[in-house]
């Protein structure tokens, strides 16, 4: 599983995701290999909560995904 998280400030953080099976953040570099398999992950169906804990929808978290670099 995944989550978006927010800064000190309390803005969603736009440049990295949390894997929450070990807490490492992620940052969105394509040419970074956890950020890689992430998108696939997500797109193939794990599970995304948003900033607040919410559990996104599928279509939701694909959507996310395609924002993405």
């Amino acid at each position: 599983m995944y989550k978006q998280y927010k800064d000190y400030n309390g803005n969603v953080y736009q440049n990295a995701i949390i894997r929450t099976t070990d807490g490492a953040t992620i940052p969105f570099d394509p040419a970074n290999t956890d950020y890689t398999e992430f998108k696939k992950a997500v797109t193939a169906g794990a599970e995304l909560q948003d900033a607040d804990g919410n559990l996104m929808t599928a279509e939701a978290a694909k959507a996310f995904i395609g924002t993405l670099p």
